[in-house]
Formats: structure tokens, sequence, C-alpha cells
């Protein structure tokens, strides 16, 4: 068995709509296409004895142990692997529970598709299940004990951590979006205009100068003593002598910590003699230059977090300590504590296993004990000198104790430092009284303090501590989404782009778009090149200037990572034709619509998919929404726009020589078909297709019909605004047409409009694309034969896995089906075939050339304008104004 292929999904996709993350590794069983499970000897009890806890995936039997029974009876190599790179996640840590196999229709060939929580861990499952798979089928040996840590280990590398992490949760279930920026905890929330960013616990609100603040330990110390807040009495050091002085005057016990440190990096606590201090202070010079040195306050430590100036959660935390029972060794105690099912790898769980480490074996050794040595009964042994929970310390809630006094001195702190999220670390006997009073001092300030002991603390009620997050950063009224309107289709679907960009930005919106020739920020291209997957997409919702996004999104990007957006406001499906049949497993043309459905299917609950009634393909799409549906068709007289409307549905129609939308039975003329540019006097009845979906969308957007009917009338179709849709170009003898047309359906629809040109002989320039199937490029021939007089075969840059002679032959074949005599020439490249038909046009025709590079066919066009337009001032024309003056 091989694998061919692995991609990861990352919104909604082919394979499912609410999954966003999914792997999909296409696989080529070879000879083991004619070996099911159960012709394999021994292999259904090798896979049980490997993975017992296969026994829970139900699989079509629905119930325990159906998986095992259907191996049994005979199962495919590709279903088996869908399991066990489940199953191993769930070993790992990572319960995702969804999977499906299904046949590429090539012999032996599947595509396995399986979820996952980290996208990097679920690529390494897929190909661990491969390598399981064949060890069963071999019966060798397979350590899968080493590819669950590796899985671990992946994921504790890839993940947010758990504070960034719950504030994109409590995010996620308000519906707000998210994008990770970077692969740490940089986080953008909601899109465009209404973002705000994340960073660990560091708002995007948060000051800048109050983290500097916070980070600077001897700063904050300065603030706090002077607002006679208590701190404990220390001072900066630099050097072993500056250490003497230090602890001279303040004595042990002492702390030592980085200046410019946190999360107790670089931290020692209650250090006891000469011999520690020296060892702590290199600790702390390894973070910082400055170290602060200053009196170790006896007492328990406490964690107050204050968000938006408001205390939210105080927590009691415990170093990573062991209870001795009086017979067992400190090592024994450790594997007793680790065995606790709360405690995991890293971040895995609500705590973390206790490591031993070189701080540890130091406080052993400080203590003259090993890990073999045997502590008395119900002795407490602190195995760490900090009690952060991600070295195995544990947490206590105690916020609903903590003294008024208490609370009123923590929310002081936040607006003295100026953070508006900050965890404040405590040393006191008790938060119950006011720490003024019971010896008690405030260590530090912290910007960006872990969330973890107060979301899943080991004792006592879990605080939601990111609700307030979300809460201060979109207060009530406020939205973190911008409107989007995602197109997807056939053909037509960048000239619509383009016009609902250029509808939208009349409407004082600024308007970020995705096209197949380039990212557009108020029509200011920033990106050139196709652009209509996902990445481009969410290339445009990080903008902080966009407050509308139009977005094209075609078949390449919907299979090769979904959608860039979880969710869109309107979606229009411009039509479904037979185009890149045979490419990526699409082989029919109801699988392609099962595709562009992927978009409509986006659309949020109170928004409207905008569908095509006279295409039966995109009508059908409607069965499958859960959003409000509109429809659009040149014929008034559809029985689907009647019997929806009639419902009080809202639709766009062509009616007595105007563009209307109906609401309900009601009619709105919007413009008359010849006032609009882009049907050229009504001769493009392709356009007023494109232009339909468009009114729709902003009627339901609600623009103005006047506003609409101006943006119609002000949309040019030229380079500028359609680049090689339909661009015309007026010579002294002759008409020339540059348009992007590349299947059968584009060509057709530029036959319709060429039967209303008068003019003779009509040329064309036409390619054929070499990924498309035999009888497509076959058919491209035959097309371009009945709308073209004189046909000139030219070559994309590209050929895409054919020969060029392949090509030729399959579209001469068409041609020679029509009319053999309507090949002029062939000629290799299109900047050739453009010069020839320029120095061989002959008066009145009208020259189509069908562009792979539009922008270099119009620039080649242009400098033929240029050269026939050339404009120049003479000395006689000079003299004439002078006269007239």
């Amino acid at each position: 068995m091989k694998i061919i292929d692995i991609k990861a999904m990352r919104g909604p996709n082919y394979w499912s709509i609410r999954r966003h993350k999914l792997i999909v590794m296409k696989i080529d069983l070879e000879e083991m296409e004619d070996f099911p499970s159960n012709k394999i000897d021994g292999f259904a009890d090798r896979l049980e004895k490997l993975f017992p806890s296969l026994y829970e995936h139900e699989c079509s039997e629905n119930k325990p142990g159906g998986f095992f029974s259907r191996v049994r009876e005979g199962t495919w190599m590709g279903h088996v692997i869908e399991h066990i790179a489940l199953e191993i996640q769930t070993l790992a840590g990572m319960d995702t529970g969804f999977g499906r196999t299904r046949s590429t229709g090539e012999h032996g060939v599947y595509n396995v598709v399986f979820s996952y929580e980290e996208e990097k861990v679920g690529i390494y499952a897929a190909k661990s299940a491969v390598r399981i798979c064949n060890a069963l089928i071999k019966n060798e040996p397979y350590n899968v004990e080493e590819d669950i840590q590796e899985m671990r280990e992946i994921r504790e590398d890839e993940r947010l951590g758990p504070s960034t992490g719950s504030i994109v949760d409590e995010a996620k279930s308000r519906g707000i979006p998210w994008i990770r920026l970077n692969r740490h905890s940089l986080v953008q929330l909601g899109y465009g205009v209404n973002q705000r960013r994340i960073q660990a616990t560091v708002a995007s609100t948060t000051s800048n100068i109050a983290v500097e603040i916070a980070c600077d330990k001897e700063e904050t110390k300065n603030l706090l003593e002077a607002a006679a807040i208590p701190i404990p009495r220390g001072t900066i050091i630099y050097d072993e002598e500056d250490m003497e002085r230090a602890i001279r005057r303040i004595g042990y016990p002492i702390v030592l910590k980085p200046v410019s440190g946190n999360h107790g990096r670089g931290a020692t606590i209650n250090i006891q003699d000469w011999e520690q201090a020296v060892e702590a202070l290199a600790i702390a010079k390894k973070v910082s230059r400055g170290v602060i040195c200053e009196k170790f306050i006896t007492g328990f430590d406490f964690r107050l977090l204050v968000i938006n100036y408001k205390l939210v959660a105080a927590a009691k935390r415990t170093p990573a300590c062991v209870i001795g029972d009086g017979k067992s060794t400190i090592q024994s105690l450790i594997d007793k504590v680790n065995a606790d099912p709360r405690r995991g790898y890293g971040h895995e769980k609500v705590l973390t296993a206790i490591k031993v480490d070189e701080m540890t074996l130091n406080i052993l050794k400080e203590k003259g004990l090993t890990l073999e040595s045997v502590i008395a009964k119900d002795e407490v042994l602190y195995l760490k000198k900090t009690a952060n929970l991600s070295t195995g310390g544990t947490s206590t809630d105690i916020t609903d104790i903590v003294h008024p006094y208490n609370v009123f001195m923590a929310e002081r702190i936040a607006r003295i430092i100026g953070l508006d999220i900050c965890g404040i670390d405590i040393m006191a006997p008790d938060l119950s009284t006011p720490i003024r009073e019971n010896g008690g001092a405030v260590l530090e300030v912290n910007a960006g303090p872990g969330f973890r002991m107060h979301i899943a603390p080991a004792e006592g009620l879990a605080r939601n501590v990111a609700e307030p997050v979300i809460d201060m950063m979109y207060p009530p009224g406020s939205s973190a989404r911008i409107p989007i309107i995602a197109i997807t289709g056939t053909n037509g679907k960048t000239t619509t782009t383009r016009l609902m960009a250029h509808i939208v930005k009349n409407m004082g919106h600024k308007v970020g778009f995705t096209t197949t020739d380039g990212i557009y920020v108020q029509n200011r291209m920033l990106e050139q090149g196709d652009c209509t997957g996902p990445v481009s997409a969410e290339f445009i919702l990080k903008d902080p200037t966009v407050d509308f996004a139009v977005l094209e999104c075609a078949r390449g990007g919907i299979l090769r990572a979904g959608l860039g957006f979880h969710q869109c406001d309107i979606a229009i499906v411009t039509n479904v034709a037979a185009d890149h049949l045979g490419l990526k497993d699409i082989n029919t043309v109801e699988d392609m619509a099962r595709v562009k459905a992927v978009v409509p299917e986006s659309v949020m609950p109170g928004g409207y998919a905008i569908l095509n009634a006279d295409d039966d393909l995109v009508y059908n799409m409607r069965k499958n929404l859960d959003c409000n549906v509109a429809l659009f068709s040149l014929d008034e007289n559809n029985p689907r726009i009647i019997e929806h409307c009639n419902k009080g549905g809202i639709a766009a129609i062509v009616e007595n020589g105007y563009v209307t939308i109906c609401k309900g039975t009601w009619k709105i003329r919007v413009d008359k078909v010849i006032n609009i540019p882009l049907t050229f006097s009504g001769k493009a009845i392709f356009m007023i297709q494109n232009i339909l979906p468009t009114v729709v969308a902003g009627f339901i957007s609600n623009f103005k019909i006047e506003d609409i009917r101006i943006a119609l009338e002000t949309f040019i179709p030229s380079p500028s605004q359609t680049p090689g849709r339909m661009n015309l170009f007026q010579f002294k003898n002759f008409q020339v047409m540059v348009d992007y047309a590349h299947n059968t359906a584009g060509f057709q629809a530029i036959g319709k409009f060429l039967e209303k040109i008068p003019a003779q002989p009509k040329v064309g320039i036409i390619a054929g694309v070499g990924d498309r199937r035999d009888e497509d490029i076959y058919n491209l021939g035959k097309q371009a034969a009945l709308m073209f007089d004189k046909i000139i075969i030219r070559q994309d840059k590209n050929l895409r896995g054919r020969s060029e002679q392949e090509i030729i032959d399959l579209m001469l074949k068409g041609i020679n089906e029509i009319d053999a005599g309507k090949l002029d020439k062939v000629i290799p490249t299109e900047r050739e075939a453009i010069d020839y038909v320029f120095k061989n046009a002959k008066k009145g025709s009208f020259i189509t050339i069908c562009s792979d590079v539009v922008p270099d066919a119009l620039d080649q066009i242009m400098q033929y304008k240029e050269k026939e337009d050339k404009f120049e001032i003479t000395p006689d024309d000079i003299k004439d104004i002078v006269k007239e003056k």
C-alpha cells in the first residue's frame, strides 16, 4: 500500500460542512485491494490484541464491537486505516471520532477521511496508521506507544496553550470567528475592521506601557510601594557582591528572580543559605542581567486574576509535592501521584504529570534525600520551588472567600499598573483577612497571566475566566463579523464578484475582494494571480481596513483545504457545467455540483443562498440548506420562480426588458437591460445572468434600488474593471475581444453573443487545457467550429500533463467534425498568435482571443491600439490654437 497524497481541510469542505478539521488521505491499496481483512490469516486477532480499545468503535453496526465484526466479516484496508488513525489519536488524548472511506472510482484507490484536533498530529496519524496496518498484515511487531508519545509531543508543540485556547473556545461559543496568526499564541478574533487580537492572555486592548511596567519588576515594586501596597523588602542586584550586601540588610530566607522574567522563569524561593543563593543567582541571570533580591514571605502562594479591572478569580497554588506513607520511596510516591487520571503530558489534562528534573534532584540533595529515600508518614515533600501548574503544581479555587479589602486592593493594583488583564501574586497566611493585617505581601504583577489554574483547578469551583475577556473585547452591541458574500460556479463568478464589489464600494464600504486575477482592497491589487482559495479569503478577512468582503470561491481551493471562512452571509451560485472533470476525483458534473454546494451550505441560518433557477443542479442545492433561499432566472415564466415568489420568496428576473426584483408577488424594476453597460446593449445574455444575483444580493443587503442602479450603469466592461471578461477594442478596420472563456459552456455563451455581431469574418484564437478530459478538449474544438469562421490554435503556457500535439489533435478532431476548412493555423504561443491575426486581419472582421494569460494579452493589444491611435501635436496645430486665441 502507498500513500498518494495527504490534504488537511481547515474549513467547510466537500466531505463535511460542519466538521472543518479533516485529513483526506488518498491511498492506493495496490495488491491489498484483492485481500480484504477476512482473507488475511490472523489479521483480526492481531488487530484486537494491539488495539483492544477499538471495541468501542461501533461502525455501521451501531453497537460496541461493531468495527471488529466488520473486520472479521471482511472489510478493505482503507477502512481499517481510517479506524486506526482515529484510535491512535484518541490514545494520545485527542478524541475526534469522525471518519469515512470512499473509493475514488479508480481500482484500489481510496480517500481515507478522518477528523483531527491538531493538523500535524492528523498527518502523522495518517502515516502511522498505514505503517501499523502494513505491520499487522505482515505479522511484524510494531511499537504503537512510540507513535502515541510522538503525537502527544507534536500536539503540545503545535496547540494553543490552555489560556489562549479557553479564550478562543469562549469566542467560538458566541459565534465569533477566529484565525490563528502564527504557530504560537497570536490569534485574531473577528474579521476585518471588527477584529481584535490576543497573544496568550495579552489582548489588543492591553496597554503596552502597562506590559512594560509589569515586566520590569523593580518599576512595579516602586509604583506599588508608592501607592501603599504591601510588598516585600528588597533590591536589584547584579553580582554576588551586590547579593551579599542585600542579604546582610534583609536576612534569610530570600527570593531571587529576574527583573524582566515572568511565569516563574528563573525564580527561586525560600533560599536559606549562601550556597543556595549563588546557585539561584546563576539561574536568574540566564533570564536577565538584573536580579531582584527580596525577603521571602512565609505563607501560601495565591494568585488573584483581575480582568477589565474587576477581580474574577482567586486561587491557592501548591508546588508539586508528595505525601509520605512511611514505606514507599519518593519515586514510588511520584509515580502514584502521576497515576491520577487527571494528570497527563503537558497541558493535555487538568493537571500536569510531575517530572523529575534538575530542580527536583537539587531539592532532594539539599535535604539529604534521593529518589529511593522513604519519608515519614504524612510528611509533605515539595519537589519544586515554584507552584507553576506546568511543573506539576496544583491549584485550589478560593474566589468566594477573598476578603473585600483584598478584592479592592487587587482591582486598585490593576489600575495602578494599567493592566486590563493581570495576575497578582500574593504570599500570605490566607486571603480571608486583609493582607495588611496578616503580614502578607504582593510579590508580582503579571501581564499575560495563565488561566489554567482557574478554568481547571484541582479543587474548588472552576471559573470561566475567558468570559470576561470576551465581554471586554466585544461589549454588548458590538459585532465581531463583517458581511461576507461568497460566489461560486463554473462560469461567470469573477465578473459577478467584481460587479458585486463595485456595488458594495458604491455604497461607501471599504470592500475587499478576491478573484482569479488577484486580491483587491478598495480596488487596489495587493496580490496578483489566481486568488480564489482559502488563503486569499483569509487575507481579506485579516485586513483591518476591510468592512465588507466579496470572495470568489473556486473548486480547487475547496478541494484542497476547504473554505477560508466558516460562515458567510450570502452565497451566490452562478451555474454548474462540465469543466475540470476527471481532476481530484471529481468525475461527473454531479460531483462538481456537490463541490460548489459547499459554498451555499456555509451560509449562516439568517443569511441567503442565491441560486440559479435555470440550472437544475444549482436549483437542487436548496434541499440541503439551513438558510433562506433567493432565486434568479432569465425567464420570468420559470415555474420555479413563480412557485417561489407565490410563497413570498425573493427573486431576480428579466421582464419587459428590465432587470427586476420580485418580492413575493410584487415587482421592483431596477434598470433597463440596455442601460447596463455589462450587457453590451442586451447582446451578452450570459452577462445578464451575472447581473441578476448581484442585484438580489444588493437588495438583501438593504442597498437602495437607486444606488444599485447607479452602480450597474457605472460598471464598464473594460480591462481595468473586468480584465479578460468581454474586453472589446475597436480598431479602424476590425474589432478585437479578449475573454477568459476556457470551457464548452463558456464558448457557447460567447457564441450566442457573436450571433448578434454583424461582423465578418469571425476569427477565434483558442487553446485546449491539458488537464481536461479528452471529450472536453474535443468538444471545445467542435464548439469553436460552430462559432468562428476561421480558427487559430495556440498553446497554453502550462500544458498540464499532456503533450502539445495531443491537445492539438483532440481539438482538430472536434473542428474537423464540423468543418475542416475552418482551421487557419496552429501557432505555438499566444503572443505569436495575436501578432499573426493582427497582421492578417481582414476589414470588418471580429477577432475573439480566448486568453490564457489575460494581462499579457491585454498589454500586447494595448500596444497595437496605442500605435494605431498615436497621439501627437504638430507645429501647425499649435499655430491654429494661437490664432484662435
